[in-house]
């Protein structure tokens, strides 16, 4: 897996749905566990037309996560990993997380804006980095319904059919939602200037998962040596939402890691932590797993 940036549209070797998202099926032993990466993408199709530089743009990527996280299929987990950008749709919102704003007529459906929308990180963002507008023209409705058909729903389709299987053959299941975080807050998240842990865990104040389950994340990670927040400042958003039904054996956590443990800031490259902290994750990938078969046993 690899974070290149091009223009999206279907090669000979590719499926358009292939291009959009990617779902990596267990080598090993396999687990009622799926993990995603829905912003890791590096796709920009050419409809995008940003007014900002693409450096900034990367900048709003959870950038190498979907690397970080490859080898959990050897232990046992599915994989399903989102190939266009975030700042083109993001799969993490619901459809009605919507800003009007950016729109050049009215909606043809039902809007309600989140606080995501109302700091410019809405379904379509509107803003990057600290406070910078990314257009310098109003989408049309066309264009948005063709980035909800193109790559929302394929990408909630691949998760919902991952994580569907896994519950029909084990009468349980584990989402572990992964994300990337800046070492500290900026303009548009909800902790400006805040320094971060190493990884911040989101249940939704417990809601999404069984708490134990996130007390079991947290330990594994601080066996490791890395400090771990729960639900502070990130409690999770629409796909621990959309997942997170622990009455019905359906457990969703959200996983944020710290960029500045792998990533230069300024390059926007791996450093030297990428290795080790790729091996951490696959080692907390196997903990996971062998969590999830126990329990469903």
């Amino acid at each position: 897996m690899s974070g290149t940036h091009r223009e999206l549209g279907p090669s000979a070797s590719e499926t358009l749905q292939e291009m959009t998202v990617r779902r990596y099926d267990p080598t090993g032993s396999r687990a009622p566990v799926v993990f995603d990466s829905p912003h890791s993408g590096a796709v920009y199709p050419p409809d995008f037309r940003p007014a900002v530089p693409l450096h900034l743009l990367k900048g709003g990527e959870d950038r190498f996560v979907d690397e970080l996280v490859a080898d959990v299929p050897r232990h046992g987990a599915v994989l399903v990993v989102a190939r266009f950008a975030r700042t083109y749709i993001d799969p993490n919102r619901t459809l009605v997380d919507l800003d009007e704003e950016l729109l050049e007529e009215p909606w043809p459906g039902p809007v309600s804006p989140s606080d995501h929308t109302k700091r410019g990180v809405g379904l379509i963002f509107r803003e990057i980095g600290n406070e910078v507008p990314i257009y310098d023209r109003l989408l049309s409705v066309a264009e948005v319904q063709r980035r909800i058909d193109l790559c929302w729903r394929p990408y909630h389709e691949v998760l919902d059919s991952a994580l569907d299987e896994a519950h029909r053959r084990w009468g349980v299941a584990w989402h572990i939602n992964c994300h990337s975080m800046t070492g500290s807050g900026n303009a548009l998240s909800p902790d400006p200037g805040k320094p971060r842990p190493a990884f911040v865990l989101g249940d939704r104040d417990g809601t999404s998962c069984a708490p134990e389950f996130t007390a079991f994340v947290a330990s594994v990670l601080e066996e490791m040596d890395y400090s771990v927040t729960t639900n502070d400042p990130y409690k999770g958003a629409e796909l621990v939402l959309r997942h997170g039904r622990p009455a019905e054996g359906r457990h969703s956590l959200q996983i944020e890691i710290n960029r500045d443990l792998y990533m230069d800031p300024e390059t926007l490259e791996k450093n030297d932590g990428f290795p080790a902290l790729r091996a951490c994750l696959g080692r907390l990938a196997e903990r996971i797993c062998g969590y999830a078969r126990d329990a469903a046993a």
